[in-house]
């Protein structure tokens, strides 16, 4: 009290120059291009807007503290099964493109060919039947602008209808969903054929698919190719529902994949080229093909029959040599016979000494006998010189062996 007491002039002027400003800053305006603002909303603005500041700089900060730390604790732990997915996905990757070089070296070898669309034509809708029985479109082009009968009609999502009727400069085109409509299909996975027709009401099933077979829902279905019209593997549409059909066959409803009533701008296929399937010379080369190359091939009959000549002729020539040879066998396989050596005088001036095997003189045996040699005594009644001979092989001349010479005693 003593304070306010003492600066009571002091306080009461303060306070009404303070009310004079506040008043001043209601009735004072600050005109600027786009509108007037009162002086007293700039003031608290500018007062107010450090604070506002400072709250949202603590705010940005929080919020990225959280989003930068506490909330990618788990980062890790996902990049860690993100990357495993990845290393399985390559390895998928590499067994799908060794199993399509595989199918492409077989494709070769079976001579398949396959349809590729190489000429489109694009065309605009320009009007329908009007009538529920008959789903059909007419387009802006017609024979003179070189469209046929029995051309495919597609779009980018899928496939619409074949042309029907050409006129100068139109062309009736059947929808898929027509009820007189047939479109050859197979399923993507399960790879079973069945035919593709619309019904009166506007819905498209898949027919010709026996009751056995399980068909899942959400399936995809694509062309067959065996319509001739549609080359193979364009997307038709997904399975939808599948239930028992009357007699033998499903009944599997399919959602188209063009929207067949929001249908504007179409592509006329005009030319198919039917190539055949070569095999990826890129790709690695394996195992197997590696072996079929380095084996040798089953030669002809006519180089096996000159082969087999050619070594009759030779078998000739070596029996022929084998007989003629001095001290050979007649025939092959024989034991070689040394032949008799010719008759030597004695050392004592006697009659010579010269006997074949199994006589008085002293002969050596056969080598080919395969007993140790020994001699037999002389009519003299002197000892032999013991010799070993060295086997003589089969079908080879031996050598003439020298008389063995009595000592004497």
């Amino acid at each position: 009290m003593d304070v306010l007491g003492r600066y009571r002039n002091l306080i009461v002027l303060v306070g009404v120059l303070f009310a004079q400003v506040l008043g001043l800053a209601v009735q004072v305006k600050r005109t600027s291009d786009s509108e007037s603002t009162r002086l007293i909303r700039v003031w608290a603005v500018g007062a107010v807007t450090p604070f506002e500041r400072a709250l949202v700089w603590m705010q940005t900060s929080s919020g990225n503290l959280w989003h930068n730390y506490f909330y990618l604790r788990g980062v890790r732990a996902e990049n860690r099964s993100l990357k495993a997915q990845i290393e399985q996905m390559r390895l998928e990757q590499v067994r799908m493109s060794q199993d399509a070089d595989q199918a492409r070296r077989l494709q070769a070898l079976l001579a398949f060919k396959e349809q590729f669309i190489s000429q489109t034509m694009a065309a605009q809708i320009i009007g329908g039947t009007g009538s529920e029985l008959s789903r059909s479109v007419y387009i802006d082009k017609g024979y003179k602008d070189g469209i046929k009968a029995d051309m495919a009609v597609i779009t980018a999502d899928g496939i619409v209808g074949k042309v029907l009727r050409v006129y100068r400069s139109t062309s009736l085109v059947l929808l898929i969903d027509d009820q007189t409509s047939g479109v050859g299909a197979i399923l993507d996975k399960t790879r079973l054929q069945g035919i593709l027709r619309g019904t009166p009401s506007g819905e498209v099933v898949l027919e010709k698919v026996m009751s056995d077979e399980t068909v899942p829902a959400g399936e995809l279905v694509l062309t067959s190719g065996g319509d001739g019209i549609f080359p193979k593997g364009l997307l038709v549409g997904r399975v939808t529902r599948v239930t028992p059909g009357s007699e033998l066959f499903l009944n599997i409803r399919v959602h188209p994949a063009a929207d067949l009533s929001k249908l504007e701008e179409v592509l006329v296929v005009t030319k198919i080229d039917e190539r055949q399937a070569e095999p990826d010379q890129t790709g690695v080369a394996r195992a197997v093909d590696i072996l079929a190359e380095r084996l040798p091939g089953v030669p002809s009959k006519s180089e096996s029959a000159e082969k087999d000549g050619e070594k009759g002729a030779a078998g000739t020539a070596k029996t022929t040599t084998s007989t003629t040879a001095p001290g050979a066998p007649t025939s092959p396989g024989s034991e070689a016979k040394p032949k008799a050596a010719p008759p030597q005088a004695s050392a004592s001036g006697g009659a010579p000494v010269a006997s074949p095997a199994g006589a008085g003189s002293g002969t050596v045996s056969s080598a080919s006998s395969g007993s140790s040699p020994r001699t037999t005594p002389t009519s003299t009644g002197t000892e032999g010189v013991k010799v070993s001979p060295k086997p003589v092989k089969a079908a080879v001349a031996p050598k003439p062996q020298p008389a063995v010479e009595d000592s004497p005693h």
